[in-house]
């Protein structure tokens, strides 16, 4: 079993509007962002299509967390983010 952590909250456990929750992923979003967001929300359902089609849009690549965690030759910075030696 493997620990990680969210690098963007979406906060869409607040109940915000699905333009507010896109907004507030895309304003913080950076390669290798692990973004969190909760299944039973209010928006988040129309908050991931308007995100998800933003990000491609923008170049950005969705993959599992499995594909962003290094499991060999890394290191752990202070703020907990992996860096390839």
């Amino acid at each position: 079993m493997l620990t990680v952590q969210w690098s963007v909250d979406s906060l869409d456990w607040k109940g915000i509007s699905a333009q507010e929750i896109t907004t507030r992923i895309l304003d913080r979003v950076e390669n290798g962002s692990i973004i969190l967001c909760h299944n039973n929300s209010d928006h988040i359902l129309d908050a991931l299509v308007m995100t998800l089609d933003r990000l491609l849009m923008q170049g950005y690549k969705v993959v599992s967390v499995g594909e962003l965690v290094l499991f060999e030759d890394y290191s752990i910075d202070r703020n907990g983010i992996q860096h390839k030696n």
